[in-house]
């Protein structure tokens, strides 16, 4: 269907269901979260396509020089609506706060539930479609990137005219590259589908590095933002739930998740974009399993010293410190490297498929954290182990996790300065078409960012 259509629909499912999670309906609560279950999975499967379709059209826009920066940036957007959403919860959840419950926050610890809670979450949810719904007229703007009309719907004159609006230079496809092409279009047996043979000789071990080092990257960093708030209960960082309200306790659950994400998140993000296309992939990857697996260690090993009242700044530091190195490492890269190192009429989907086996991996962290963090806890407590044996226990499980990912990473090729074809092989088929596609004319070369969230 092409990159810039699909752009567009999956866009609006996004708005549309983010709208529509904050308004979902039922005559009970079991009623109201399966609505709203129903329209977070439409909402997932839009942000499906949004991944892959973000980093495609900004690598094969951008040059081979700063293409990694490039897509690097378009995902370190997203630490700035992460810092946005906490801050946008901060500030309802205390406006409600002053406005209709203040005085039972003083007289009422038993962990209430106040009717004007319920409008709070519906808020904060549907306000997440504004900026995606500000971004539609860009996109909808943006031309089909070049290499997919060129390489995929083989229309070069589409594809010189399209690239003629970007660089804003005439640009006119050669008519015997025009006839070269179009005999290839007409002999699809010279290109390997999807899981052939061909396709697993030359991107089979890719295709695992990708969706390996994902899944394994988000058992951890899923985890770790799920439940961040039972690690800061459990160290003492913030109060139990039972002792504040349903208000409050959004308020100071945002308020911790904000400054984790301001002091860590965002630097991590940021230091990808700078050193990604100096540094390499590769190396900023297994740099940062390799912290991550440390800082969870170091964390889970000694935990009972942590969990003394003044040794909570420390735990804090280090833990947003495995945040910082999420970022400026895997969490970035696996999202950078898929986009890079598969044929232009597999890339998209390749792209998806590694993002989907990062969301197994968050399922399987959410659900694993949950069963070891909270259970566990509650089932020994009686045979008189510490408290918080299980949030222990789960961060030595997120070091080995962390470890294998460094491991894996060993499958996944260097693409720094290597142009998309090159990485592909697709020269191999079609050395001159596609090789001119890496380059502008010669009097005119520059690299040309697009809207992109």
């Amino acid at each position: 269907m092409g990159r810039k259509r699909v752009y567009g629909m999956t866009l609006m499912l996004m708005v549309i269901c983010s709208i529509a999670s904050g308004l979902s309906f039922g005559k009970d609560p079991k009623a109201v979260m399966a609505t709203l279950c129903f329209f977070r999975f439409w909402l997932g499967f839009g942000i499906g396509g949004d991944y892959p379709l973000s980093a495609t059209i900004m690598s094969e826009y951008a040059n081979k020089k700063t293409r990694g920066a490039f897509i690097a940036a378009v995902f370190a957007m997203q630490g700035f609506g992460i810092l946005a959403g906490g801050i946008f919860a901060i500030i309802i959840s205390s406006s409600f706060k002053a406005r209709f419950n203040a005085p039972a926050y003083e007289v009422d610890p038993i962990g209430s539930t106040v009717p004007q809670a319920d409008y709070v979450w519906r808020i904060i949810l549907m306000v997440g479609a504004l900026p995606a719904a500000l971004t539609y007229y860009w996109r909808m703007k943006m031309p089909e990137t070049a290499r997919y009309t060129a390489l995929v719907a083989k229309n070069l004159k589409q594809a010189a005219a399209d690239m003629s609006k970007v660089l804003q230079v005439d640009i006119e496809a050669e008519p015997q590259k025009v006839e070269q092409v179009a005999k290839q279009a007409k002999q699809p047996a010279n290109a390997f589908a999807l899981f052939s043979k061909e396709f697993i000789r030359r991107h089979g071990l890719h295709l695992l590095g990708t969706t390996s080092t994902w899944f394994l990257l988000d058992i951890a960093f899923y985890s770790q933002n799920l439940f961040q708030k039972d690690i800061f209960s459990a160290i003492g960082w913030i109060p139990s739930a039972k002792t504040m309200s349903a208000i409050e306790e959004v308020y100071r659950i945002a308020r911790a998740q904000t400054l984790i994400a301001l002091c860590s998140t965002v630097p991590g993000y940021w230091f990808t974009v700078a050193f990604i296309d100096h540094m390499g992939r590769f190396a900023i990857q297994l740099m940062g399993f390799f912290f991550m697996t440390v800082f969870m260690f170091a964390l889970a090993i000694p935990y009972n010293h942590w969990t003394h009242k003044e040794n909570r700044i420390g735990f804090v530091a280090m833990y947003s410190l495995t945040f910082f190195f999420a970022n400026f490492g895997p969490n970035a890269t696996t999202f950078v490297v898929p986009a890079e190192i598969f044929p232009a009429r597999f890339r998209s989907t390749c792209h998806g498929i590694s993002a989907a086996a990062g969301k197994a991996g968050a399922m399987v962290g959410a659900f694993g954290f949950l069963y070891l963090a909270q259970n566990q806890d509650k089932s020994k407590a009686d045979a008189g182990y510490p408290a918080g044996i299980g949030v222990r226990n789960s961060l030595l499980l997120l070091g080995g996790v962390n470890f294998l990912g460094m491991l894996f990473t060993f499958l996944v090729p260097e693409s720094k300065g290597k142009s998309l074809e090159e990485m592909s092989g697709e020269n191999e088929d079609n050395n001159e078409t596609e090789a001119e596609l890496e380059q502008p004319p010669a009097y005119y070369s520059r690299t040309v960012p697009v809207p992109a969230v």
